[in-house]
């Protein structure tokens, strides 16, 4: 295939990505009111939680400015539409990919993505669960006889960016067991280092973790030890299956 041919097939498959995220979009804005309770559902159960232990004004989500609330809904649907085409846009992004993968190469790529969506999205539901619990921490620093508004773009961010850290830092293992196979990590130096490694995983928690408060960076901290546990154990099985390899070689 030439150059001209590829350049014409990635314009083909980006105008097919994003008339779908297009399309999904306009689906998703007549779904506004249940994303908007699923997005806001953290913040409420938080002040549930903080109305039964004492007696602070009511804390508020606000819009900022009068066409905030349109520029938010416009938001929310081009969130939830990229997310409604992402089975398109990723089938087009690997359709693009592919041909110039090898057998061995599709096959390792096909099984990454079957292990990293559910890791990934094991992630964001920790984070979603976790979010009431840090929202409430939070708020509960509100000096006595003032009202905490918040605004709802501002709390947007503040809860993508925590399903996102909590998604991407889930993928970590994963990474660690794909260096291990391509050999650049053994697993004798994870054990080694195996101390160090989760002081480095509560420091990322406690750095990544947009709230920073202790119960959300522990929720983010031990279920990432966990998976390092189990990475680690998957690297030693997988260097002792290279090293008998090497030896049944060396004997043939």
């Amino acid at each position: 295939m030439t150059l001209r041919e590829h350049i014409i097939e990635l314009r083909n498959r980006l105008l097919i990505s994003v008339l779908a995220i297009v399309i999904g979009t306009v689906a998703a804005w007549f779904f506004y009111d249940e994303a908007f309770r699923f997005l806001t559902h953290p913040f409420r159960t938080s002040i549930t939680e903080l109305a039964l232990k004492n007696d602070q004004p009511k804390p508020l989500l606000t819009f900022p400015g009068v066409g905030d609330p349109l520029t938010f809904r416009i938001k929310i649907s081009a969130l939830m539409g990229v997310v409604a085409a992402g089975p398109i846009w990723l089938f087009q992004l690997w359709a693009f990919i592919a041909p110039g993968l090898h057998r061995n190469e599709k096959k390792w790529a096909v099984l990454f993505a079957a292990i990293a969506a559910p890791l990934f999205a094991g992630g964001m539901a920790v984070a979603y669960w976790t979010l009431p619990k840090g929202i409430a921490i939070l708020i509960s620093f509100t000096p006595e006889q003032i009202q905490n508004l918040v605004e709802l773009p501002h709390y947007l961010d503040f809860v993508i960016r925590t399903m996102l850290v909590f998604g991407i830092a889930f993928l970590i293992p994963l990474i660690v067991v794909l260096l291990n196979m391509l050999g650049v990590v053994p697993s004798s130096v994870l054990g080694k280092f195996r101390p160090y490694i989760i002081l480095v995983i509560f420091i990322f928690a406690a750095v990544a973790t947009p709230s920073g408060d202790p119960f959300t960076m522990c929720l983010l901290a031990i279920p990432m030890c966990l998976l390092f546990f189990i990475a680690e154990v998957i690297t030693r099985v997988l260097d002792k299956r290279k090293a008998r390899q090497a030896e049944e070689l060396l004997a043939d």
